[in-house]
């Protein structure tokens, strides 16, 4: 401040992440967008929230506090899907837990309010933006209010917030009250009856919060009015007063895309942090270029419908050719960049021309359960920008580890993307994420059936022998999803059998506010038609369809026989090919290796490739779905697989993932 002859800020913005000046940090974004606009920004990074003078470094902002939680949730961020804390947090110096709250975004409104009395405060990132209307919460397991309800803040901006931080510190500066920022799209407010707007209103806190039915309503309200062209204002009273969301702010131009991603950031973390060994997630997205942002996906589970949207936008070439010339004249750069991505990497513009006049469609999805009609697969930019990336002067390089969209690679009849894809960028393994094999369960997931799927992995197989290369598919499968059971579960464990896949790491699935999935898991129902929908939710359950897709490790032994057992799958252990598990645990060291192949005498004979052994759905309803009782309660997250090959690949770059930076708050 001192250095630059300020004597106090114009905004204090707390936030629960370490200090990273880069592009794919919300709290650098957010100072550099204000400050380009012309505002004094001071940056509070995880402040001591048990010390109400660590709010004050600054003195008091002229015009107000902004708050966010950080990248991530701060509940996320602290737990993992078992309610276990986690020993590391990759947003803090060192990587090391503790440097933040849980609920950050409520307890440093409060420790604000307490330090300075009615200062403007404006909350958003992921945690304030998904929480924004009354909301299931994982980990109290009960209904809470709105974020802003609970903070107490003025304001909440929800995505990715450029637009609408801006045009609230031009109305503060002109002299508005916070409480009268009414006008401003992607924000909400609080209101009482007599001062409600036009628009839908939606089942209150009290009737979400009594009726899982009425919660199922008041999300599918919300997930149908998201969306900046045809969207409309959403009430939903919280207390005395009412809860209003503006409708969503327009995504970006791609030329104002382009001048946020190229403002003056130092593209490091704070120096002070260098003692403490760095900030972690900066290495993941030190060397790479986000190229995009939203996604027309719909995966049920993802919360990007809520936070960025449905309607993609691109930056330009040769914006990102500018930034890659900065990351080029890095002393740290090696020749390689590490990711061309976002959200999704092969989506690098709307889905449809109407998109952008019309908006996106309220009762349909560009890719579930097919491609729209009205949808265009073309990746001939995505195929020039990364031609002139290889092409720069001091590349090696240009990596693909953000998430591809494999039905959207499949529904494009020109494969000059494929085949460009496995020649150049792929460092030795590509993530791909079936997520499941079941019907049932992809059709609660938003995702294509397998078998579109599996003529992708032919495809893929087919060009790297075509080519000479060994790279291999890292698929993500996920266990405990709402509509998985356990004989869904072991159908995955057979498909995975079959296609020699062993999952390295599994996850399951994690009930997050604004999520289509997490609606499922809490109401039992599914929102797009009402129908039930099985819910596995015991940890006994949980376990074992997380066991199952890791059969061959022989600490999951155990689980997976009591799996099949209760599933009345015994056809599946014993010694034949088709054996998921032997009669007897494997000895330590000696893995889950059969050594005969002969089948049991006193086993049944398992079904051929293809066909229905009893017991597995492959496609069938679970029976709870179809109203009838069922014995066990299933479902989970599934993690790395591989269709073979080595764990690590020899010279490939760190793992690094611009999608780390695409879902910031």
């Amino acid at each position: 401040m001192r250095a630059l002859g300020w004597d106090a800020v114009d905004f204090c913005l707390v936030t629960g992440d370490a200090y990273v000046d880069h592009p794919t940090f919300a709290n650098a974004v957010i100072g550099r967008v204000l400050e380009d606009a012309g505002f004094k920004v001071g940056i509070i990074a995880q402040p001591d929230w048990k010390d109400e003078a660590a709010y004050g470094v600054f003195g008091a902002p002229r015009l107000g506090f902004l708050v966010s939680a950080g990248n991530l949730d701060s509940m996320v961020s602290h737990y993992t899907v078992a309610k276990k804390p986690r020993r590391e947090d990759s947003f803090s110096p060192g990587g090391k837990g503790g440097k933040r709250p849980d609920r950050a975004t409520l307890v440093y409104c409060n420790g604000i309010r307490k330090a300075f009395g009615e200062v403007p405060i404006v909350i958003g990132g992921v945690e304030a933006s998904l929480r924004r209307f009354a909301h299931y919460d994982y980990w109290d397991n009960r209904i809470r209010r709105s974020i802003l309800v609970d903070s107490g803040a003025d304001l909440l901006v929800y995505g990715m917030g450029e637009a609408q931080i801006v045009a609230i510190a031009r109305a503060l500066e002109a002299g508005r009250r916070a409480a009268e920022i009414r006008d401003v799209p992607g924000t909400c407010f609080m209101a009482r009856e007599d001062e409600l707007p036009e628009g839908v209103t939606i089942p209150s806190f009290e009737q979400v919060h009594q009726s899982r039915e009425e919660f199922a309503k008041a999300f599918m309200a919300q997930y149908r009015e998201q969306d900046p062209v045809r969207g409309k204002v959403l009430i939903q009273k919280q207390d005395a007063r009412y809860l209003i969301q503006n409708p969503p702010a327009m995504p970006l131009s791609g030329k104002a895309l382009d001048r946020v991603y190229e403002l003056p950031y130092e593209r490091r973390a704070h120096p002070s942090y260098e003692p403490m060994g760095g900030v972690p997630a900066l290495e993941e997205v030190q060397f790479s270029l986000c190229s995009s942002r939203g996604c027309f996906g719909g995966c049920s589970f993802c919360a990007l419908t809520f936070h960025q949207g449905r309607i993609v936008t691109a930056r330009s070439h040769e914006s990102l050719l500018r930034e890659a010339q900065l990351l080029i004249r890095m002393p740290e750069f090696k020749g390689y960049i590490h990711d061309v991505g976002g959200p999704t990497a092969n989506f690098r513009a709307p889905a449809c021309r109407k998109q952008l006049d019309r908006g996106t469609c309220p009762e349909k999805q560009c890719l579930y359960p097919s491609p729209c009609k009205q949808l265009r697969a073309d990746h001939k930019d995505y195929v020039a920008l990364l031609r002139k990336l290889r092409e720069l002067p001091g590349v090696k390089k240009v990596f693909i580890r953000s998430g591809l969209r494999f039905d959207y690679i499949m529904a494009d009849r020109d494969g000059t993307f494929m085949k460009e894809l496995v020649a150049h960028h792929v460092s030795g393994q590509l993530k791909v994420a079936p997520e499941h094999i079941s019907p049932w369960v992809l059709e609660r997931m938003g995702k294509p059936p397998r078998e579109v799927y599996d003529r992708f992995v032919q495809r893929y197989q087919a060009l790297n022998r075509q080519m000479g290369k060994k790279q291999y598919l890292v698929p993500y499968f996920m266990s405990s999803h709402p509509g998985s059971d356990l004989n869904a579960a072991i159908a995955l464990a057979e498909y995975l059998r079959d296609s020699g896949q062993q999952p390295e790491q599994v996850q399951d699935f994690y009930p997050t506010p604004g999520t289509l999935s997490t609606c499922m898991y809490y109401t039992g129902l599914d929102p797009r038609d009402m129908q039930p929908v099985y819910v596995p939710k015991s940890a006994s359950e949980k376990a074992m369809q997380r066991a199952l897709l890791q059969y061959k490790s022989p600490h999951n032994y155990w689980l997976v026989r009591k799996a099949l057992e209760q599933a009345e799958r015994i056809d599946l252990i014993g010694n034949g090919k088709r054996c998921l598990i032997g009669e007897r645990p494997p000895r330590t060291g000696e893995g889950t290796a059969r050594r005969t192949t002969a089948q049991r005498p006193d086993s049944k004979q398992a079904p051929h490739k293809g066909a229905q052994a009893k017991g597995q759905h492959h496609g069938k309803r679970p029976e709870a779905a179809r109203g009838k009782p069922h014995r066990d309660e299933n479902s989970g997250r599934g993690g790395k697989a591989r269709t073979g090959g080595p764990k690590k690949t020899a010279g490939a770059p760190r793992k690094p993932a611009a999608g780390r930076g695409r879902k910031r708050g």
